[in-house]
């Protein structure tokens, strides 16, 4: 557990000390919760922030995520990455270091964001909301990030991550559930929408606003956060210095 977490202090300190990519990280989320959740005329629901602000939050958990993979092609261009490989430690403890971290990061950013919604009129959440909420947060944020690292051990410089990045992020966040219901979308989008894995957080905390607990949501995103994690372990035991 040391090294995981000597890893995940290096990375946080690096991050608190760059104030600017903190700050351009909160724009977008922040933005979508003014131009989108206070301006559209949306008409299936009374509180469309309310409807929203699920939406954003796991967006935030993915920009965070996504953004968290290049740690590790900054960490590759300085050399650093190598050194570690040589390290005692197992490597996966890399892998679980750079999870912590950006899980950290994804939490703290969504935390100030839904503090935001609240601000701007969506509804408190109770102690037991508030928990399920970073309950499923935090397993997203898990499953992301070591999807987001993974996808970095195999890409050379942070041109081609970002580029990437643009081609996962936007796909995934607008054929997901967090504009709008399943039964006002289009047919086409729908199926879509019922089969990815934002959704799947975003109907989670939708479901808590509820009152009920999102038994299959929560079970269907930690399987598949033991999966890609599993996969993103043997990616990193295979990799080569």
């Amino acid at each position: 557990m040391n090294p995981i977490l000597v890893y995940c202090h290096r990375d946080l300190r690096r991050w608190i000390r760059g104030k600017w990519g903190f700050i351009a990280a909160m724009v977008m989320p922040a933005a979508w919760l003014i131009f989108v959740g206070l301006a559209l005329p949306i008409r299936f629901t009374d509180n469309y922030i309310d409807f929203v602000t699920p939406g954003i939050l796991v967006m935030t958990i993915l920009s965070a995520s996504l953004a968290g993979g290049g740690l590790l092609i900054m960490d590759r261009m300085l050399g650093f990455f190598n050194k570690f490989l040589a390290l005692p430690p197992p490597r996966e403890t890399i892998l679980f270091g750079k999870i912590l971290v950006i899980t950290i990061r994804g939490i703290i950013q969504s935390t100030i964001i839904l503090l935001f919604a609240f601000m701007l009129g969506a509804h408190l959440y109770t102690p037991v909301q508030l928990l399920g909420t970073y309950i499923i947060l935090c397993i997203f944020g898990a499953l992301l990030s070591a999807a987001a690292t993974s996808i970095a051990i195999y890409l050379d410089d942070h041109d081609q991550y970002a580029a990437a990045n643009a081609m996962i992020s936007m796909p995934l966040f607008f054929t997901s559930s967090a504009m709008m219901p399943y039964d006002v979308m289009p047919e086409w989008l729908a199926p879509i929408a019922r089969l990815n894995p934002l959704s799947y957080a975003i109907d989670g905390i939708r479901i808590l606003q509820t009152g009920e607990v999102p038994v299959t949501q929560i079970s269907l995103l930690s399987i598949l956060c033991v999966i890609v994690v599993g996969l993103a372990v043997h990616a990193f035991r295979k990799v080569k210095i």
